[in-house]
């Protein structure tokens, strides 16, 4: 089945867009069997209606303790280090040093309203090349899991990339990148079932950071060109993260992040509050949580999360980094 959607995504992003080609798929089946008058029991609206109705009361506490710590940030101690990029959706201007590695092995989680996406895991391989440039490379692969689907799994595409940055002012001054990535033809039979697109497109974006006081600002915008993918579209991406230190070992963030694809719903905006957490010299615990600012029948995800782990290398990866 023909399914371009999910190919308009980066990695970190593409899995909500794959569960939202299913979702009318399944919705249109759950109205066919209410046509047909099967008992209630065979396809559960109450029991969607039921679910719909916790998720949205979890929401809401999580919306209302967002802001809570959100407003709170300001008034706690001026340490800063707050930065985007794993757990986020939104990159910084950040790079490992020169050879040294920035390994993130994580798992990420789209939950709509009659389907459940998953990249498990999420590679996200990182090297320094001299103190300001970044090579990277990003691999997901995606398990999807639609109501009256079959489960669909296969890596996507691949998305190798250079970070360069390309203005710098320390002790808490503007810095700003930018970070262009190649998305590369995806596996034939990931292609087949939707979960990659068949071509490739250029992605163009710039980050930039900016210390306000205990809090660092981060920014990001981009856009996605098509290549050769004539099932692609052109796409828009907006990222915004504001983050305070707390202690040594312990990092707290809040994001909104914005996905817009010209011209194909859905046109995904959520918030996510996200933290990474130092318990071992070059090993830290990444972890996000969000869902979109819509309700859950738009179509834009009732939850997204992240989970896993950040391994720091230096010595062109002999030994773990304790500097950072």
């Amino acid at each position: 089945m023909e399914n371009p959607r999910p190919a308009l995504l980066h990695p970190r992003r593409r899995t909500e867009a794959a569960v939202a080609e299913a979702v009318a798929a399944a919705a249109t089946k759950l109205c066919r069997h209410s046509l047909l008058g099967l008992p209630a029991q065979l396809h559960g609206p109450q029991l969607i209606s039921d679910r719909s109705r916790v998720m949205q009361a979890l929401f809401d506490w999580f919306h209302a303790t967002t802001r809570a710590l959100l407003l709170l940030l300001p008034l706690l101690a001026p340490a800063v280090s707050a930065q985007g990029g794993p757990p986020l959706l939104t990159n910084d201007p950040g790079t490992p040093g020169n050879g040294n590695w920035e390994i993130n092995l994580g798992v990420m989680q789209v939950l709509r309203l009659h389907s459940n996406a998953f990249q498990t895991p999420q590679l996200d391989f990182n090297y320094g090349l001299g103190d300001r440039i970044q090579l990277t490379y990003e691999v997901p692969y995606v398990v999807q899991n639609s109501t009256g689907q079959p489960v669909q799994t296969g890596w996507s595409n691949g998305f190798p990339g250079v970070k360069w940055r390309f203005f710098q002012r320390d002790h808490g001054g503007w810095n700003i990148s930018t970070f262009p990535q190649l998305e590369i033809h995806g596996p034939q039979a990931s292609v087949k079932l939707g979960l990659a697109d068949g071509g490739t497109r250029f992605l163009l974006p710039f980050e930039v950071t900016k210390a306000a006081g205990p809090i660092n600002l981060d920014f990001e915008a981009g856009y996605f060109f098509p290549l050769n993918s004539p099932h692609s579209h052109e796409e828009r991406i907006l990222g915004f993260a504001a983050g305070h230190e707390f202690t040594s070992k312990f990092e707290l963030i809040g994001e909104v992040y914005s996905d817009s694809v010209m011209g194909v719903p859905p046109h995904d905006t959520i918030f996510d509050l996200g933290g990474r957490y130092r318990f071992h010299k070059g090993l830290l615990l990444l972890f996000m949580a969000g869902r979109s600012f819509s309700g859950n029948s738009s179509g834009q995800p009732e939850f997204i999360g992240y989970f896993g782990l950040q391994i720091l290398l230096r010595k062109y990866g002999r030994e773990l980094n304790p500097e950072q």
